[in-house]
Order: C-alpha cells, then structure tokens, then sequence
C-alpha cells in the first residue's frame, strides 16, 4: 500500500510540470521523517501534559488538607453552608489528544454525610461550590448519586458510594460523552456539552471525608485499555454497517494493481475472484476509462521490478529503448532519482570506489541547483558511515526509496498516453484518491471538535481489527 499522511501534504504538479518533481518532494518529506524518527522528536503537536497531581494554590483553601504528595485531600471543618465546600481540581487540564481521559479516586473515609463529588470543571469554576453546581462543570455525587450539570438540581444517574469504594470520571472524546464509573464498572453516560478546557476535580463537604486520587501513576480499578478497544470496535463496526457493492471494492483493488503495474498480481486476483464477482464489466460500472490504467502494463511491470531488485542500469537501458522523450533528458527528477538509486545500490553493495566514481561522473552535476542538492548531500553521506543504515540518512537504503523510484518511473510513463485526460491521474490510483478523501473527512471532522480526540493516523486505521 501505498503511504498516505494526515499530517503533511506534497503539492500535485500542474500539467505542465515534470511529474519527477512531486516524486522528488515526497522523497524530501520522507526524509524529514526519517531524521525526526532517528532523532527520537515526536510530533510537537500532539505532546500534552496530563494531570498527575493537586493543585493546592486553586483549592478551597481552609475548609481541606491536601497530603505532601497532593494525592489525597480531607475535609477537616465542620458544613455549616450550602458554599463551605472542600473542593480542588487537578494540577493540569485533561489532554485532549487522546481517545479517552480517565482518572479516579479511593474512598478512604466517607465521613459523617458522604458528600463527596468526582467531575470535571472549567478554569473559572468557583472554588467553593461542588462540581455540576455550576455552569460548566459536571459532577458524580456520592450521597445521593445523583449527576449534577450546570445547576443545583441533579439527575437520577448511579448507585451511592462511600467509604471503600473506587470511583472515576472519564471523558471519552470519540462519543463526545462524559462517563463515570464504580468499582470497575461503568454506571452511566452523559453527552459532554462543555467546551474548553477542563480539569478533573474532586471536593469534599462534611467532616473527616478523604479521597485518595489516582491520575494514572498507579493500575486504575477500571479496565481502561479494554473499554478503549471496545470504543475503536464501535467505531469499526460503523464504518462496515455502510453497504459497500462487492462490484465496486473489487473494482477499487483491481485499479490499484493495474496503476502501479502490478500485472501477476492482478492476474491472481482476477483468477480468486473470477467465482464471486458477478460479470459486470468495471469500466462500465464505475465510469473509468481503463485504457488509462492498462497502457504499458508489462512495461511498468518490468521496470518496477528491476527498480524493486537494485538493477539500475538495466531499467536506464529499457526507459531508453521503450520511452527515450521520457528519459533523454538526463537532469529531469526522474533521471536524477534513478542516478541516485544507482548510487544507493553500490553502496549498498560495499562497492564504494565505484560509487564515488559514479558519484563524480553523475551526481556531480545536481550540486548548486537547490531543487537537487539536498537529496544528493543525503546520498554523498552515505560513505561517511561504517553502517549506513543505521545513520540518519539510513532511510535512502529502506527498501520504500526503490519504491518512490518505482513509482516515479511508472508515473512517467503513464504520462506518455495519449489517451491519460489529467495529469493527475497518474500519480495515485483511485484507492489512494479514496483514503486521501477519508483523510481529509477524518482531519475535518477532529477539527470541527476543536482538535478533540486521537490525531489521525491513517495507518492505524488500516491496521485496525476486531479482535484488538
């Protein structure tokens, strides 16, 4: 498969340009990859500090003694209002940029009324007031377990808790709902109508009330990883509820196999399938012009496989027999990536006198142009390494490189059809268009709820399977 990223985007060539070009970019993305891989750097966007205390300084003050190691609070006055409430939120904001947030809380001591509460507030919510009495906040209170939203006035929602009871509060960003749970179980759900950033809280309203806190340093009571795996089921589940024709995801595969050449694959399928498919032509059934993805197939199957074994200048002899327009021009991208595969190959090999040779005689020349001369620097350091491929531009000898070269090379030739309507069309194939479009639905839809939930990766969602 292909790859294909959420995160970054190369430019699609106009019809004019040297389709090499958008080939080249790609290569320089991967690159850029590679090296924060083997720099160890994650993606800045998506790091996020979770909670992993109390905030003492914004807490009800006297009204609750907070432990040393501000995972545990105590209310140690004596109720005498409706405000005199014990109540602290965490040190930092529930991250975002996850599926599920989730922390809980032991009962140590329910105290003489168990007035305890678990929610979540915003950053203005008063100090001196239990979660859900306000606007918002959400609370789960234990005297009563009632679910408080916004006001004074709760909802009929979950058992009481008190003393030796495990409870937690949960946002679960992929439904949009807040959840909470007790000993383990979930007892209920509500749809998170709360924006912004939010803070697990918990408080305390009557004498000698304790709460230990846990935000992860220690197993949570509830299943986490279980209830995430069956949230990812859900959202599977979903996606294979929308009637799909066996025509057309057949019709989908096939495409592929004939955009990049791949003809005994192609040939097995269609051997697999012949039984249940029914006989519908696909260029009628999906409006497609096969000409398109069928011209030069054993061509394109030829030289993706010398590319794919390192046999360099066998695939230069052939481009040149069967396309010389497409492979006269020694300084174009394609030429230029394949000069630099067949560079790759003899250091591959060990053979680096002669790389250096080549190197002098055909790479020399892309030195100065800064369309070139990153990716000939990357290649030149490969010698610089008693194992290359354990160096920073170790990537060049990834078997994925001969791939971009193949595929360069099977572009180009598509792009020498007359009967090829767009430029484009030779750069991915009608599967690649598909999980592009799903890409951009995906990387909207989280943006429409304010960057909430896990960031999109496209090949976790491929790899997704029932059974995790």
């Amino acid at each position: 498969m292909k790859e294909s990223n959420g995160k970054n985007s190369v430019e699609k060539p106009d019809q004019d340009q040297d389709l090499g070009l958008y080939f080249l970019e790609l290569c320089r993305r991967k690159a850029k990859e590679e090296l924060e891989d083997y720099d160890g750097d994650d993606d800045d966007d998506e790091k996020e500090e979770s909670p992993s205390e109390l905030n003492t300084i914004n807490s009800s003050g006297g009204f609750v003694v907070v432990s040393t190691d501000k995972l545990s609070v105590k209310y140690t006055s004596v109720n005498l209002h409706g405000h005199d409430v014990g109540v602290i939120q965490a040190n930092k904001v529930a991250p975002i940029k996850r599926l599920v947030y989730y922390f809980e809380i032991f009962v140590k001591d329910g105290g003489n009324k168990g007035q305890i509460s678990i929610g979540f507030t915003s950053e203005n919510f008063k100090m001196r007031r239990q979660p859900g009495w306000e606007a918002n906040s959400c609370g789960y209170h234990g005297d009563d377990g009632f679910l408080y939203r916004g006001h004074g006035k709760g909802e009929a929602f979950g058992p009481t808790y008190t003393t030796g009871d495990i409870v937690g509060a949960g946002i679960n960003y992929a439904a949009q709902e807040f959840f909470f749970t007790k000993n383990g179980q979930v007892v209920g759900k509500i749809y998170k109508d709360m924006k912004g950033p939010l803070f697990p809280t918990v408080a305390v309203h009557s004498q000698n009330e304790e709460v230990l806190v846990n935000f992860g340093k220690k197993p949570f009571t509830f299943d986490l990883k279980e209830f995430e795996a069956q949230e990812r089921m859900k959202q599977q589940l979903k996606i294979e509820e929308i009637p799909v024709p066996p025509i057309a995801s057949y019709g989908i595969v096939r495409s592929y196999l004939l955009h990049y050449g791949y003809e005994d694959t192609l040939n097995s399928f269609d051997e697999a399938s012949r039984n249940t498919i029914p006989p519908i032509h696909i260029t009628q059934e999906n409006g497609s012009d096969d000409q398109e993805t069928t011209y030069a197939l054993n061509h394109r199957k030829a030289l993706r496989q010398l590319i794919r074994d390192g046999e360099i200048d066998v695939a230069f002899g052939k481009l040149r027999e069967w396309y010389p327009q497409i492979a006269e021009d020694n300084t174009s991208a394609m030429c230029f990536l394949l000069h630099c595969q067949k560079f790759i190959e003899l250091v591959r090999v060990g053979a680096l006198e002669e790389a250096v040779k080549y190197g002098r005689i055909e790479l020399s020349s892309f030195f100065g142009s800064p369309v070139f001369e990153d990716l000939v620097q990357d290649c030149v350091a490969l010698l610089a390494y008693e194992r290359p491929l354990e160096s920073a531009v170790g990537y060049l000898l990834k078997d994925s490189q001969r791939e971009v070269v193949a595929d360069t090379v099977n572009a180009m030739i598509l792009s020498t059809n007359p009967n090829m309507k767009e430029t484009k069309n030779c750069l991915h194939s009608n599967l690649e268009r598909l999980l592009r479009q799903l890409t951009a639905c995906c990387l909207e839809r989280r943006s429409l709820s304010g960057e909430q939930g896990e960031a999109f990766q496209l090949q976790r969602v491929l790899s997704t399977d029932k059974r995790s």
